[in-house]
């Protein structure tokens, strides 16, 4: 079976002055140069990358012949392209690589970059990767405003004694998944003799295979060396609070936004500042100079559902390295976009001044426990000391088997198979909300604008019809500033998303949406 090839955040920008060809060739060398495509890592077919860029294929065609007469490329009969076996010493530096940033991010606790050269596969600053209009870790969502958080329904019924249906946030839907692949890695997990002093750091064979999956499908350009294997994002996030932060220092969460970020960097003492965001993601101008740390979700907002655009991730970045900020950009369901293509994650853009938070609790499971923490080696070795202290630990068997899913290609296998699931959900809702909806570009949930009056109301009756709904109102630090619903499509059946949206768009009616009287 041959390799699965890279998922590279690769864009091309139509206004710039040099063919597409020429700047998506330069874009691969410099994903070479840069330790984002390794040698003999398979590339996508030029069919499959002309269709992730909206390009002609002539264009990816030409681009590829051109690596090929270089010799960064090569084909296999019958296989596909490959990166080529080089010895990159005699091509120098990546194009624009230019200096690490600075020392480190807080406390003398970040490193130079290892890679030595800036990630590739960037789109040098340009805006050709437009953002399109719109949680974190799984959590328990409530039902209606001002009622307590509650656990899900299970078995609840519905008002006419039907099931309920759930279309709240925050959780996969883990009842399609390959049972003998399941199986046969808990199998080899069990096979292993239980360890006596598990590594801080986690199992160096996951570390490597997560390195390899997250510069495949995310082009991080980070080696085991970067990478902190985690029991999820709230985990990896605590942990990091209690490395760098002392009590009274400044953490920003964007508002609205995860609850429980709040409530993590609250308990280490930190002072919470509520960042204010829009459609897009965090808004960058007026961000405060004196933040030790910014939490942020600039793959898919959490709850507004925006993409961060390249031009504003940017400006984030230049904002960190001023203010010497560390920013922690949690990438909790990137695996997950519908007709758009990938945007760098903020850690391949400067690893030295973000930590990139992961979890397969969107992915594959909340059950299993076990996410990652990727930083640059000084601050993973701080996190690591601090993880000692406080006798943290992900379980040795949990983390075998994620390995041995990650090895044999399973887990890249499911989550193929769920992004086409996922997108027949995420077309249902669209079909029967239309317009109403945004930030359906990628991750498990969308977002419906309302008028603060309507939404209290619109929840009960969705609910008296077996429909449970989130809010936004819970979301924010303080007083709600966005109203709407936040509608999750991760853990009802197709059926169920289909029966609740057509439930959902006769309570709004017509041309309700977005704050609309």
């Amino acid at each position: 079976m041959p390799p699965i090839p890279v998922d590279l955040p690769l864009a091309v920008d139509r206004a710039a002055p040099v063919s597409l060809t020429v700047q998506l060739g330069g874009r691969l060398r410099a994903a070479i140069r840069g330790g984002t495509l390794k040698p003999g890592e398979r590339l996508p077919s030029t069919r499959a990358l002309a269709r992730q860029l909206a390009v002609s294929r002539t264009v990816v065609t030409e681009a590829y012949q051109q690596l090929y007469a270089e010799g960064w490329i090569e084909g296999r009969h019958g296989s596909g392209t490959y990166v080529a076996d080089l010895d990159l010493s005699w091509h120098g530096p990546a194009h624009g690589s230019g200096p690490a940033h600075g020392s480190g991010p807080m406390h003398g606790s970040g490193a130079a970059r290892t890679s030595g050269t800036a990630p590739a596969a960037v789109p040098g600053g340009s805006s050709a990767a437009p953002a399109v209009p719109g949680g974190p870790a799984a959590e328990p969502a409530g039902a209606t405003r001002g009622r307590p958080v509650t656990r899900r329904a299970g078995a609840a019924t519905a008002p006419d004694g039907g099931p309920l249906i759930d279309l709240r946030p925050g959780r996969p839907w883990v009842r399609d998944y390959d049972e003998a692949a399941w199986r046969r890695a808990w199998r080899q997990a069990g096979d292993l003799p239980p360890g006596d002093d598990p590594d801080p750091y986690g199992l160096p064979r996951l570390r490597e295979a997560l390195a390899v999956h997250l510069r495949r499908t995310r082009g991080v350009p980070a080696g085991p060396e970067n990478v902190m294997v985690t029991r999820g994002t709230g985990n990896g996030l605590d942990l990091l609070a209690a490395t760098v932060l002392r009590p009274g220092d400044r953490a920003g969460v964007e508002d609205p936004g995860w609850r429980r970020a709040r409530t993590i960097l609250r308990a280490r003492g930190a002072e919470i500042v509520p960042c204010p965001v829009d459609a897009d993601g965090v808004l960058v101008d007026g961000l405060p100079e004196d933040l030790g740390l910014l939490y942020t979700t600039p793959a898919h907002q959490y709850p507004l559902g925006g993409r961060l655009p390249i031009a504003r991730r940017e400006r984030l970045l230049a904002w960190a390295r001023r203010s010497g900020a560390l920013v922690v950009e949690d990438d909790y369901d990137a695996e997950f976009r519908y007709d758009v293509a990938p945007l760098p994650a903020l850690y391949g853009l400067d690893p030295d001044q973000v930590v990139l938070l992961g979890t397969l609790s969107k992915s594959l499971s909340p059950d299993i426990g076990v996410g990652w923490l990727v930083a640059s080696p000084g601050l993973l070795d701080a996190v690591a000391r601090t993880r000692e202290d406080l006798t943290d630990r992900t379980g040795g068997p949990a983390q075998q088997a994620v390995a041995v899913l990650l090895e044999r290609g399973d887990l890249d296998r499911h989550l193929r198979r769920m992004r086409l699931e996922y997108a027949r959900r995420r077309a249902a809702l669209v079909a029967a909300l239309g317009s109403r909806v945004t930030g359906d570009t990628a991750g498990l949930h969308v977002m419906v604008g309302l008028p603060e009056h309507r939404v209290g109301p619109l929840v009960e009756a969705a609910r008296a019809r077996g429909v449970l709904l989130d809010t936004t109102d819970r979301h924010h630090h303080g007083p709600p500033g966005r109203h709407g619903l936040v509608i999750g499509y991760g853990s009802a059946s197709l059926a169920q998303v289909r029966a609740g949206a057509a439930i959902l768009a006769r309570l709004l009616g017509p041309g309700l949406a977005d704050g609309a009287e």
